[in-house]
């Protein structure tokens, strides 16, 4: 399949809408995901990557939060 085809009738979801369900999605999971990485670098001492990564999984989380409005005023009309 192409970018050009709405593949929408495979997954029953329109390309528009999946890509922010996808995109929120991954933010979450990213979110997630440093949530390991700042204990890792708890650990260690090291607390400039761990900020560094709290700032990352704060800008995740605005992502999702951003993402889930998105999705409540497209998918209720």
């Amino acid at each position: 399949m192409t970018g050009t085809q709405e593949t929408g009738q495979v997954t029953g979801t329109k390309d528009k809408d999946y890509n922010i369900i996808w995109f929120t999605e991954a933010c979450l999971d990213n979110a997630l995901r440093l949530e390991t990485y700042i204990q890792d670098a708890e650990r260690d001492g090291d607390t400039e990557l761990a900020d560094f990564f709290r700032r990352a999984q704060e800008e995740s989380r605005k992502g999702a939060e951003k993402g889930k409005q998105l999705l409540r005023s497209r998918l209720a009309s």
